[in-house]
């Protein structure tokens, strides 16, 4: 076969491989769904009030807002974190015998619990505190409204609940760095609780059982 003859057939199988392949419909991959680059502050603490009758420490990037639903005790609170819309219910309980301890124990077990129906998973762990008191942690996976939960106590006189709560139906993953951040400031808090002694209080027992904020009311030192 001449040499040019070849050019011209080589030339015509080129074109038509171009043509071919301009004439497809392009090929979409869909991209895996990302999230928002979420800046987490340096981890510090500031010790709360003495105007309570516990204390501990908690993370300065959160605010003490009062619990001002119709069931709160005087000396519930809420930690609020104002960057991520989420907020820590703080609740106590004093103890006047065998049975408060008893029925404030399966409170916060039927608490936790309660989000069973979406909760992958609930995992209890039981522990002691540097203080010595006793400490029960439930950590709650899926799409729940609350990731974490723990209770203090001294299973004599004292009893401190909180719990985490994020007011949005964003799904749990997309949360997990600001969960872990808050779990963090937790544990810190959860580690540091005491019995505030050096006054008395006029406690009065309720149980664990949140309605809701009327109004946000901050907390003054």
């Amino acid at each position: 076969m001449p040499f040019q003859k070849k050019i011209i057939i080589f030339n015509l199988i080129i074109n038509t491989l171009l043509l071919s392949a301009c004439s497809e419909e392009p090929t979409y991959t869909p991209k895996p769904k990302g999230y928002h680059y979420i800046a987490l502050p340096a981890a510090e603490y500031v010790m709360l009030p003495d105007t309570f009758p516990y204390i501990f420490e908690y993370s300065k990037h959160a605010k003490l807002l009062n619990d001002t639903s119709y069931l709160a005790d005087r000396y519930w609170l809420e930690v609020y974190y104002p960057q991520f819309e989420a907020n820590i219910d703080v609740s106590y309980k004093p103890i006047n015998g065998e049975k408060d301890f008893r029925e404030y124990v399966d409170d916060c077990f039927r608490l936790a619990q309660k989000h069973n129906i979406k909760a992958q998973a609930i995992n209890e762990i039981v522990s002691k505190t540097p203080k010595g008191y006793t400490s029960v942690v439930y950590e709650l996976e899926g799409d729940v409204p609350s990731y974490f939960q723990f209770y203090v106590t001294d299973s004599s006189k004292h009893f401190l609940r909180t719990s985490l709560y994020f007011p949005t139906s964003t799904k749990g993953d997309s949360l997990a760095p600001i969960i872990d951040f808050i779990k963090k400031d937790m544990t810190h808090m959860m580690n540091t609780v005491d019995w505030n002694l050096s006054k008395r209080f006029d406690v009065k027992a309720r149980k664990f059982k949140k309605i809701g904020r009327n109004q946000i009311q901050e907390i003054t030192k």
